[in-house]
């Protein structure tokens, strides 16, 4: 899937570092060995994160235009910040996100999932398909986000239209007339966040407590409605999709012999929801022996490195709790690792335990198709039926 628009397969055998043209012709350093990815990651000021929100395709006069309109802005905040004011802002989303809280809201998440799982097993029975991305994973995550983070009063498929309409307009590769809808509708969206960053509570309210610009609280709830609940819905669609496909692990999951963290970790390294990330390099340097001019893009194939054999011991198996799978890259690395990641752990854990059974004896009518896009999965539906 990754590189479709660039014309490779991730099915070939790749080098440590390989540099490809991407789909309108610049070329970027793509980073596949677990070390050389980690290595990067622990290294911000090397490698900085200053283009880890810019657009894939550049974006037309026609939808900057737009965007302006909308006073449209995402200055430095939390993935693309490497100037000194990160590790403040930073403090506040994670506290806001502090694990002591997020453990909190599992006694919550596990009743809703169990009532809707209660739900879909009885449409199974009555022999009836059920599309597991919208009937149980697709709002999930921003209703527990929302639990936490105090959030814009819109309703729930505004927000997920939104969330996936800014990964396609700025991970995809795209037609100018598409980037201009996708820019009119991110726009939309992006001036309610704008009214909320001025006047609402929670997280907003204590980042203007800190003195931070109403661009930078509109930027960090730009990105926790994109990154902090969009990738999960996606993670907890193809975990159940490969789960589909491991009728063992299940097994061990009723027995009670194999551990549904275990599990989470085993699906983070193998079906990560963020394949890549960037960095760029700020000075002339070296990674992997191969010298790096300063500038250059770098495309850290997350994915890949999940399934570097020099980590884990069989690559390619869905094998929970075998050496080296917790070692996945699937949340970064360094000063920019992923600060919802217990979060997200919480939640595939209930999904897991709780929707597992569902799976048993099922088929699988439509699996989850993922459209081109250098960063994100983005599966758009996953539909079973009893077999």
């Amino acid at each position: 899937m990754l590189f479709r628009g660039w014309g490779e397969s991730v099915d070939e055998r790749w080098p440590d570092l390989a540099t490809v043209a991407d789909h309108v012709g610049v070329d970027h350093l793509v980073v596949t060995r677990h070390a050389l990815v980690r290595e990067v990651l622990a290294d911000p000021d090397t490698w900085r994160p200053d283009n880890a929100l810019d657009a894939v395709t550049p974006v037309p006069v026609a939808a900057l235009r737009v965007l302006a309109g909308h006073r449209f802005r995402l200055p430095p905040t939390l993935a693309n910040n490497s100037t000194p004011s990160h590790p403040a802002i930073r403090g506040i989303v994670a506290e806001a996100l502090h694990p002591t809280r997020v453990a909190a809201q599992q006694p919550w998440l596990t009743g809703l999932v169990r009532q809707r799982v209660t739900g879909l097993a009885a449409a199974l029975d009555a022999g009836e398909p059920v599309d597991l991305y919208a009937e149980l994973a697709a709002d999930l995550p921003l209703l527990v986000l929302a639990r936490l983070v105090e959030l814009p009063d819109a309703p729930v498929g505004a927000v997920k239209d939104f969330a996936r309409a800014a990964l396609e307009l700025f991970w995809a590769p795209l037609h100018a007339d598409r980037q201009l809808a996708l820019a009119a509708e991110v726009g939309r969206f992006h001036t309610v966040l704008r009214h909320f960053a001025a006047t609402g509570g929670g997280l907003a309210a204590a980042l203007r407590a800190d003195g931070h610009s109403a661009d930078v609280v509109v930027g960090a709830l730009f990105f926790l409605l994109v990154a902090g609940q969009e990738t999960t819905s996606q993670f907890l669609t193809l975990l159940l999709h490969r789960l589909t496909a491991e009728p063992e692990v299940r097994a061990g999951l009723r027995a009670g012999t194999v551990a549904v963290a275990d599990v989470v970790e085993e699906g983070l390294r193998l079906e990560p929801p963020i394949v890549t990330w960037r960095r760029v390099a700020a000075v002339d340097t070296t990674l992997g022996g191969t010298a790096v001019a300063a500038g250059t893009s770098v495309v850290l194939w997350l994915a890949r490195a999940g399934r570097d054999p020099a980590v884990v011991a069989a690559p390619e198996a869905f094998r929970p709790g075998q050496r080296g799978s917790r070692r996945h890259l699937a949340f970064g690395a360094g000063a920019h690792r992923c600060v919802g990641a217990q979060l997200a752990r919480m939640e595939a854990a209930v999904v897991v335990a709780e929707a597992a059974p569902l799976l048993d004896g099922v088929s699988v009518v439509r699996p989850p198709w993922c459209p081109d896009n250098l960063t994100f999965r983005m599966p758009d539906a996953f539909v079973v039926r009893r077999s």
